[in-house]
């Protein structure tokens, strides 16, 4: 019998009081690897409650002190990075040059969190007005709920957990239900990097714990990744409960290319940002736009890479690209394909009947390419989340970027040129929150913020960056006067 996840709640493992438990599958071979709890709404007081209990302490607990125990966690998770990319293929399927490089953007998020003493300073100016001075403090509030997705379940809550307790927060985390296990060990590691009892709680579930996050009188703000439909729910709901919040959603991503691109090192990237992760990324590209004569250029260039891709385990080194996440996404993503072939788009690439030797209960969606989308068909407009790429053609980049326009999402956007004007016109034209030149994938680092517009992002304060601290704390402004008289002697009197 597979062996059942725990909840992690004021520094123990504990039993999901619900009986219910979903399958933790291997992606590669669909052969169930561990089980996952329902927890219930008593399970998330449960966890509130620790975390409640612990803010006091941690809060008081000297910002260079809380420093030192991120700084002791970082070093543990690159003792141990390996382990935890080979854990995390094994149940997200994507290749192990991937999850490695996941392994590295976690970290590099507890590296920046680890300069809270200096992220969180405040301001202040004497004489803002005679005989009175102002100071702005950024100060802890309480207790976070942060939800996060399956497709980066390493990273995407070190976007947000080690922010929120280095400010002086405690958290409430529930994680993906379908790949768990990866995390649950990066939570060992902060337990022996010295994170007290309570300040990191980690609840698993599905749809109850996360109205109970959002419904929970005791939490003060959410932090939520996942679809774009979901992310408005959640804002929309923890919002109605008093709460800040930051929910950040789904994407339909541009990739313009220009006849005076680097054609080669843009199919590089290109297909990096389309096939990487299986297309199971917020920050894929899903639309190539080729502008004038690159159109035929990068049409023929992507094709040629798609059809060369070896599909399979991601722990073989000579796979190129690994499973989808799960049976229903594959069904998913394949229905999308369905769809865009009945809406009259050209599938010049169809990945829907790929298969692995001696792995054929693995989830495979082998690359597939769609030429002429029209503007509303379904593929060209829904996030696919899948190795699916539409490329079209515009007669300018005005046009294109038109095409851009259109989509009701605003993650990320990248142009592939030589020319310095055609990059700072996009830049200033694009509109998008995340803009790639010359890049695939644009995602920031740590010390950026992270996040879309549009449909792909509702709150004021995005993920990491400054934002991250400004999301996780609030800044509280001292106006001070004081009474001049005094029995020293040399203090200043009046008018002096």
């Amino acid at each position: 019998m597979s062996t059942i996840v725990q909840n992690y709640v004021g520094g123990g493992w504990r039993e999901a009081a619900g009986s219910e438990t979903l399958a933790i599958t291997n992606p590669a071979s669909g052969a169930e690897i561990g089980r996952v709890p329902l927890s219930s709404a008593a399970d998330v007081d449960a966890a509130v409650q620790a975390a409640r209990a612990a803010f006091p302490a941690w809060r008081a607990t000297p910002a260079p002190e809380r420093a030192r125990v991120l700084f002791r966690l970082k070093m543990l998770l690159e003792e141990h990075k390996e382990e935890l990319a080979v854990q995390l293929t094994r149940e997200h399927g994507k290749i192990l040059p991937e999850t490695r490089g996941e392994v590295q953007r976690g970290i590099e998020n507890v590296e920046h969190a680890c300069g809270i003493p200096a992220l969180m300073m405040g301001d202040t100016l004497e004489e803002i007005s005679r005989g009175i001075d102002c100071a702005s403090w950024r100060q802890p509030i309480g207790v976070f709920g942060i939800i996060t997705p399956y497709n980066f379940p390493v990273m995407i809550p070190l976007w947000f957990w080690p922010y929120a307790v280095a400010t002086g927060n405690t958290v409430v985390l529930k994680p993906s239900e379908q790949d768990p296990l990866t995390h649950q060990k990066i939570v060992e590691l902060a337990e022996k990097a010295g994170l007290p009892e309570g300040v990191l709680n980690v609840v698993h579930g599905g749809q109850e714990a996360v109205e109970s996050i959002c419904d929970h009188p005791d939490i003060v703000g959410v932090s939520f990744v996942g679809s774009s439909n979901v992310a408005k729910i959640v804002y929309t709901r923890a919002a109605a409960a008093g709460k800040r919040v930051q929910t950040l959603g789904g994407a339909k991503n541009y990739l313009i290319v220009l006849p005076d691109a680097d054609m080669d090192a843009t199919l590089e990237a290109c297909a990096g940002s389309i096939f990487g992760s299986s297309g199971q990324r917020c920050l894929a590209g899903s639309m190539v736009v080729g502008v004038g004569e690159a159109h035929a250029q990068i049409r023929e260039r992507i094709l040629d890479y798609a059809s060369s891709i070896r599909v399979g385990d991601g722990l073989d080194p000579a796979t190129n690209m690994g499973p989808v996440i799960s049976a229903s996404h594959r069904d998913r993503v394949r229905s999308f394909i369905d769809r865009g072939v009945a809406e009259g788009a050209k599938l010049t690439l169809d990945g829907r009947s790929t298969t692995v030797e001696g792995l054929e209960g693995g989830y495979w969606v082998g690359p597939t390419v769609f030429e002429d989308v029209a503007p509303g068909a379904s593929i060209g407009t829904e996030e696919i989340f899948g190795p699916v790429a539409g490329i079209n053609r515009a007669d300018s980049v005005e046009d294109a970027i038109a095409m851009m326009h259109a989509s009701r999402y605003g993650n990320a956007c990248s142009i592939f040129t030589t020319s310095g004007h055609a990059a700072r016109e996009f830049r200033y034209q694009a509109g998008i929150s995340m803009i790639g030149v010359n890049i695939g994938v644009a995602a920031p680092m740590a010390f950026f913020p992270f996040g879309g517009s549009k449909q792909s992002f509702f709150g004021d304060l995005k993920a990491a960056g400054r934002d991250g601290i400004a999301f996780f704390t609030d800044q509280r402004v001292v106006i001070s006067r004081w009474s001049n008289v005094s029995s020293d002697p040399h203090h200043r009197k009046k008018g002096q």
